[in-house]
């Protein structure tokens, strides 16, 4: 089931105002740069750079998901690890909303997400 409209409106509000405050400066973003991809009910946070044997494709490699939970109207908090499987971040593994999300991967508070 997807987003309704107001709930997408929502991200997408907290996702720009995340990439605004965490985005390279426009020089660096063609090597490094964030972005988000909206699947369903789950957000992913994208780093995004050339591949490092041919620089011409453009890997998108996700590293931060938060996954709503309709029921209870949460957002379940997921960081992914070395294996590339996701697992719940235990210091935050449930949000309250979206924009509580992003501060917890600002924070970056036990190096998950940003290393």
């Amino acid at each position: 089931m997807d987003l309704s409209e107001f709930e997408s409106e929502q991200v997408r509000q907290a996702m720009e105002g995340f990439l605004k405050k965490r985005r390279p400066p426009e020089h660096i973003r063609p090597e490094l740069d964030f972005g988000y991809v909206v699947d369903g009910q789950s957000v992913e946070l994208l780093e995004i750079r050339p591949h490092w044997r041919d620089p011409s494709q453009i890997q998108k490699m996700p590293f931060a998901k938060a996954t709503y939970v309709k029921s209870n109207r949460t957002w379940k908090v997921y960081w992914k690890r070395a294996s590339g499987k996701w697992e719940s971040y235990t210091p935050n593994p449930v949000v309250k909303d979206i924009g509580e999300f992003t501060e917890v991967v600002d924070k970056d508070a036990h190096y998950c997400f940003f290393g």
